[in-house]
């Protein structure tokens, strides 16, 4: 047994311990980790030079495309490379910049799917005053103080998280540093400490969750008044977005809203927020928005 002061690195665990799983895996993990720079620089490629796609929602689709190459790359290349070791190790400092990561990009994202729902809300419920609430100076700011949040957000996590002692032996199970594989490692008492993760991480999560929530409720109930070419214009839109707030906070909402415990499962579902969600949103946009599809 021992403490911080005397250790280098952590032994991640992984998601399996399978050998034969594992090479099944690398090939998988890889195709997802291509798919995820491949669509998403496509999309940011694509707003960026092409006239049409000027709007806001483009705008903040950019950033958000942006921010998923960033969040899985904090994770998915590591995974990748464990799949061909079978002693799966990270330095303490690597563990910390990681756990930085995951949650700066994380709640960088949550902030941004609110605030293009806030915008979509506006769209459709407000259009008249539409252009002058969302303007290009707005627009700006809120993006800022999206990444400004996920920052505070993940300065907290990892300052809690840094001046724990830990130990040994030094076995994160899971296949990247997250604030409650590590608080299992904790030689002191984490109860307080896991119930600031829970009012940080979880209350983030949920919070916006039941903001967008709400938003589109209204914006649901608005469209009866609308067009029929207008409405399925505005739902097709709201779909995407319906869509990939599920596949993001139903995760996210599972793994923080509750006591620094941790299940089997947690490893699986983590796959969903820092991989597949990254995956998806490029398709998802694109099959579901006309205006892209017409380029």
């Amino acid at each position: 047994m021992g403490n911080t002061n005397n250790m280098s690195e952590f032994i991640l665990l992984g998601l399996t311990q399978d050998q034969v799983l594992q090479k099944a895996c690398f090939g998988m993990f890889l195709l997802f980790y291509t798919a995820i720079l491949m669509g998403n620089l496509l999309i940011i490629v694509t707003i960026k030079t092409s006239s049409r796609l000027m709007s806001p929602m483009y705008f903040f689709l950019s950033y958000l495309s942006f921010v998923d190459i960033c969040y899985s790359s904090v994770t998915a290349p590591k995974l990748i490379a464990d799949f061909l070791v079978q002693r799966k190790t990270i330095s303490y400092v690597g563990c910390m910049a990681q756990l930085f990561g995951v949650h700066f990009f994380g709640c960088t994202e949550i902030f941004l799917l609110t605030v293009m729902a806030y915008d979509r809300y506006i769209a459709i419920c407000k259009p008249l005053h539409y252009t002058t609430i969302i303007n290009k100076s707005v627009c700006s700011w809120m993006v800022v103080f999206s990444w400004l949040g996920g920052f505070v957000h993940s300065l907290v996590q990892t300052l809690l998280t840094v001046h724990l002692s830990f130990c040994g032996p030094y076995e994160i199970d899971h296949y990247f540093c997250d604030v409650h594989p590590l608080l299992k490692l904790a030689c002191t008492d984490t109860y307080i400490i896991g119930l600031i993760v829970i009012a940080n991480s979880g209350m983030i999560s949920l919070s916006c969750f039941l903001v967008l929530a709400v938003s589109y409720i209204v914006i649901l109930v608005t469209l009866r008044t609308h067009s029929s070419e207008g409405r399925l214009k505005a739902l097709s839109t709201c779909a995407s977005y319906i869509t990939v707030v599920i596949l993001f906070f139903g995760p996210c909402i599972f793994i923080y809203m509750r006591p620094s415990t941790t299940f089997s499962e947690d490893k699986s579902v983590a796959v969903f927020y820092t991989i597949i969600t990254p995956m998806l949103n490029p398709i998802i946009y694109t099959l579901r928005n006309e205006e892209v599809k017409m380029l």
